[in-house]
């Protein structure tokens, strides 16, 4: 069975510095991080989504975390083709359509500035073995066709060399009859496929699939069961206390994962308070094979 890495969306969430998870005189930017690093192995950047991260932050994830801790970035909003604000771009390329970044759309020219420089700023995490990957996380409205391949494959390109996971909001990938293509698709990019836990039955809801699609790194994120998902604020979506049942079931699911991955990332995605730190430190008990 190859690694199985047990952590959360963010260290960084307002609501979970304010639950009380980080003890006193931990609270402060880098005592967060030591803080967390020493209780979970992995973590996922989501600031990248809302901003280009800086090689400088890079730089000090790497000083404050241990050898082996990994960081998975999810990719910026432009990339994947949501809504942009102009604001969030470098002063410098904010001379862009204003309109056009509001519906998630630029130019190949921008779209490879943009990479370049998210590239640059994670750099010192790839050359240090420690960027786990690059989440690609498309919008609902990114649905099965010719025209979302040829962007995959178009992201493929523009990232190569890089470790990417895609992760899709349209249930229609992993659809039963559509599951095998889109299996077949990310591996022939070298993607690893993104596979979820959410509450099912609700609209959106996307299927309970853990697929590997590249041998060296599987994905697996945690989204919650809340059945908001779909309407509401996100904190609606997002708020969910897993309870130990509940992971437990999902043991052996994972670990057929993980039998096919050199490395397994498990993500939770309940951010709110501290319930996806108390969940992934959870499941990563419960994923620790017995002492003999």
């Amino acid at each position: 069975m190859g690694d199985v890495l047990v952590g959360a969306c963010s260290w960084t969430d307002r609501q979970l510095v304010a639950s009380g998870w980080y003890p006193r005189g931990r609270r402060d930017a880098e005592g967060r991080l030591r803080h967390y690093a020493s209780r979970l192995p992995v973590v996922e950047v989501d600031a990248g989504y809302y901003a280009l991260p800086s090689r400088r932050n890079s730089e000090l994830w790497l000083e404050r975390t241990p050898e082996g801790f990994r960081f998975d970035v999810k990719a910026f909003s432009l990339l994947t083709g949501h809504p942009t604000r102009p604001e969030a771009l470098p002063a410098d390329l904010r001379g862009a359509d204003p309109d056009r970044l509001r519906r998630g759309q630029a130019s190949d020219g921008l779209l490879d500035e943009v990479w370049g420089r998210f590239a640059e700023a994670v750099e010192p995490l790839r050359k240090a073995g420690r960027l786990g990957t690059v989440l690609f996380q498309f919008p609902p409205w990114f649905a099965p066709g010719s025209r979302a391949e040829e962007a995959l494959e178009a992201c493929a390109r523009l990232t190569e060399g890089r470790p990417i996971a895609v992760e899709f909001r349209h249930p229609g990938w992993w659809a039963a009859e559509r599951a095998d293509a889109t299996h077949a698709l990310l591996s022939a990019l070298g993607a690893s496929a993104v596979g979820t836990d959410m509450a099912q039955g609700v609209p959106g809801a996307l299927p309970p699939v853990t697929p590997v699609t590249r041998p060296s790194l599987a994905v697996v994120r945690f989204h919650g069961r809340s059945r908001a998902w779909g309407r509401g604020t996100k904190e609606d979506r997002f708020r969910y206390d897993c309870s130990v049942a509940e992971l437990a079931a999902r043991v052996p699911r994972l670990r057929r994962a993980a039998d096919r991955a050199d490395e397994l990332h498990v993500l939770f995605n309940n951010c709110c308070a501290d319930a996806a730190v108390r969940a992934a430190e959870t499941m990563r008990e419960l994923l620790t094979p017995p002492r003999r």
